[in-house]
């Protein structure tokens, strides 16, 4: 078998809110085509006419390749090849951001090629799978105020939610507002529903004001706080890991196990969120989880948008020793409700099951692709 064409294909819903944090808005679907009629599909989560763009470039020279031109007439079914030779074709482009965006979307739509070649779904090939079904936590950004807050909640906790996560909006303007909305979401989760808080860099670097937050955050019961400061500000990040009990978690914004060790190593945070559609695939989220269990930090993968990114993340789960939760993303967004014609609903426990059909196990749906599609 090998690839005959690597596409990538910008969706974007009528009207976009730039405001807003939530990317379920726009997308980047990448489909890679085999001369056996084996069509992969993959995701980004990024700026997609950006990673668009690398996607089809052409080469310039032996360290910033084409990822179209590197894939074309390779072994689909060699994934953890193509993924070396992706990065190393990248080197000069950029061995973060936009450049692993575009690898992670690519190594997704190979691992599904993959499962449907042999027949089995993805999450068998990644080696013992451990569990079919994987607690789901609501995802959802945080409203303005109290009331808007406890009505949310409430309504999530009655579809059968048993976890919550609550993100970005208002949050790191007024700590004792932030304070405010998490207790209001507590009380109306009531005491069978975890309740998580994304701070959505709300502090900066301020790890005074975020320590005094996440103490009262820990009195409350709060699962955990996600995301507290910018990326890189490692010092804040381990001043209130060490001065805090309630678990710090991060590392969405990450990608590749190189930038996760530094957040691990340099920011003591207890939980990392790797995003397997930007910190370089399944492939590379699950050397991610090789390195943080060896330093005893816990794995939750990050998972905001499509249906995609939805079974890639729940394949994923299914192998990890552990895997407390799957981010269920509840945005009303096309992208979100209708891009795959699978919809990988809620079951009566508050779990979502792991697709069973050979790759991914979802299929795009092709009036909805082509309704949102961006012409290049």
């Amino acid at each position: 078998m090998k690839i005959t064409d690597v596409e990538a294909i910008v969706l974007r819903q009528a009207a976009v809110d730039e405001g807003i944090a939530d990317g379920s808005q726009d997308d980047l679907v990448i489909l890679v085509s085999t001369d056996e009629g084996i069509t992969g599909i993959g995701e980004v989560d990024s700026a997609p006419d950006v990673v668009a763009a690398l996607v089809r470039q052409p080469a310039s020279h032996a360290v910033a390749q084409s990822l179209r031109g590197t894939l074309i007439g390779r072994d689909p079914l060699d994934v953890e090849g193509l993924w070396d030779a992706m990065y190393r074709g990248l080197i000069y482009v950029g061995r973060r951001g936009i450049a692993i965006h575009a690898i992670s979307g690519i190594d997704i739509a190979l691992w599904d090629i993959k499962g449907k070649a042999l027949g089995k779904p993805v999450c068998e090939l990644l080696g013992t799978v451990r569990r079919d079904r994987v607690r789901a936590y609501a995802s959802l950004l945080m409203p303005d105020t109290v009331e808007e807050t406890s009505e949310r909640v409430t309504g999530l906790r009655e579809q059968g939610f048993t976890a919550i996560k609550l993100g970005w909006g208002p949050l790191g303007e007024d700590s004792a507002h932030d304070v405010q909305l998490a207790t209001a979401a507590k009380e109306a989760a009531g005491p069978d529903v975890d309740v998580l808080i994304d701070a959505g860099l709300g502090y900066g670097d301020d790890a005074r004001t975020a320590i005094g937050v996440a103490r009262e955050l820990e009195a409350l019961g709060i699962g955990w706080l996600e995301e507290p400061f910018l990326p890189d500000a490692y010092e804040a990040y381990a001043e209130l890991a060490d001065e805090v009990d309630i678990p710090i978690a991060a590392g969405e914004q990450d990608v590749t196990r190189w930038g996760i060790r530094e957040l691990i190593e340099r920011g003591h945070v207890d939980v990392v969120q790797p995003d397997v559609t930007r910190c370089g695939g399944i492939t590379e989220t699950l050397r991610i989880w090789e390195l943080a269990d060896e330093r005893g930090v816990e794995t939750v993968p990050h998972a905001w948008k499509s249906g995609i990114i939805k079974a890639a993340s729940l394949h994923v789960n299914a192998v990890l020793p552990e895997a407390r939760y799957q981010e269920y993303c509840v945005a009303e967004t096309p992208i979100n409700t209708t891009l795959t014609v699978q919809r990988l609903p809620l079951e009566a426990d508050g779990c979502v099951a792991v697709p069973t059909a050979p790759g991914l196990g979802v299929e795009l749906d092709e009036d909805v692709l082509a309704s949102l599609r961006v012409d290049a």
